[in-house]
């Protein structure tokens, strides 16, 4: 077998440009593949981070019409289920909020001291928002990193002021804390169609718009406990308590962010197949080279089968150049398609995730399919006789 390898070694770089353009085209193939499965990998894992940044990681109950209100009744009722861990209000709306007399549109959101147990806000400067806060309706607010950025050309504006429009009434209010949501990466690639977020206690909104119900009520389930489930049961229990039906609506942003994923791994299926028929026609080319070989190394055959070489032997040769080229050519592709997978993610800032289990299917894709498109050539290789062979030439 050492044999057979380091003699197929000597054939191949007998031929060194045949040779490296084969393995070329192969690792081209494997590249491709690999690279479209990687950025389909660390997109959809930004993605998701993203989303449970913004707070999209649970349950939310609202409403399905205005027959009904979401009223601190719904939310006691919610945070006595033995299976919810949190549950807070949630108000909201579209806004604009005045920074140096430069207008700049906000989501701006009503929320309590639980907040950050909910929607998974990363304090980088200053305090959250506290009990205080909501019982004495502070016009205190906590704004985004890139909104401090964007305004002063710093991330800590703790102690600054800024106005808001609420319910068309203008008011000042101080930023006590500055927040990172996610890593910024929708924002940076939808620009102003994702507004900046600022938050303010929700009883702070309340009074200004003059309203005691909510939009929205958030909810954090325990560990190992059925979202699905659980969200049919929150419904069931507070339409029992308020003796409405068929108003409230849960939505369950969990297994949205699953169905999401489920679809970007679907895109990544389609695509890597796309890549991998450049891989099954650059794997063709072996069989053209091992062809052209056959044809130049004629002569070299009947040679070795006159002095007893065996059609097994001739097969064994040129099958082993087969895999030799195809295992060559994926060293080369995974190589490239990790380091430009790598570069890339580095330069975007994302976290480097591979899919393993592609690149491992590739590989033995790769490896088999150039081993199969060898069989043909190697057969007629050993079907030469000796005689017609020495002939040839």
């Amino acid at each position: 077998m050492i044999d057979i390898i380091r003699n197929t070694l000597r054939i191949l770089f007998r031929k060194k440009g045949r040779t490296f353009l084969t393995i070329i085209g192969i690792s081209i193939g494997i590249t491709s593949v690999i690279l479209i499965s990687n950025i389909s990998q660390c997109g959809s894992s930004a993605l998701s981070d993203e989303i449970d940044g913004l707070g999209m990681g649970g349950l939310t109950v609202s409403l399905k019409n205005n027959s009904a209100p979401l009223t601190k009744k719904e939310l006691k009722t919610i945070q006595s289920l033995p299976y919810v861990e949190y549950a807070m209000p949630i108000m909201f709306e579209n806004t604009d909020v005045y920074v140096r007399d430069e207008k700049s549109s906000v989501y701006l959101w009503g929320i309590n001291q639980y907040a950050k147990d909910v929607i998974s806000l990363n304090l980088i400067y200053g305090r959250f928002i506290n009990a205080g806060d909501i019982k004495s309706t502070s016009k205190i607010c906590l704004v985004d990193q890139k909104f401090a950025d964007s305004h002063y050309g710093t991330d800590n504006i703790v102690g600054r002021k800024i106005i808001i429009i609420n319910n068309g009434i203008s008011d000042e209010y101080k930023v006590v804390g500055i927040l990172k949501t996610g890593s910024g990466l929708l924002q940076n690639m939808m620009g102003t169609y994702i507004p900046n977020f600022v938050y303010i206690p929700y009883t702070t909104m309340q009074t200004t718009i003059h309203s005691s119900n909510y939009s929205q009520i958030a909810i954090r389930l325990k560990s190992n406990i059925d979202s699905e489930k659980a969200g049919k049961d929150i419904i069931k229990t507070i339409e029992r308590n308020s003796n409405v039906h068929d108003v409230y609506t849960v939505t369950n942003l969990a297994q949205q962010k699953e169905n999401l994923n489920n679809i970007m791994n679907i895109f990544t299926i389609i695509l890597s197949s796309v890549g991998a028929v450049s891989l099954l026609v650059a794997n063709l080319n072996i069989m053209n080279v091992m062809l052209v070989s056959v044809t130049e190394r004629t002569r070299e055959i009947g040679i070795k089968k006159s002095i007893g070489a065996s059609s097994k032997n001739i097969i064994a040769e040129f099958l082993s150049e087969a895999a030799i080229l195809s295992v060559m050519g994926c060293v080369c592709g995974i190589f490239c398609g990790m380091i430009i997978s790598l570069l890339g993610t580095l330069a975007l800032g994302l976290t480097f995730k591979p899919r393993i289990d592609i690149i491992i299917f590739t590989m033995l894709l790769s490896i088999i399919t150039g081993s199969i498109f060898g069989i043909y050539p190697a057969v007629k290789a050993s079907k030469l006789k000796p005689v017609d062979a020495l002939r040839t030439y």
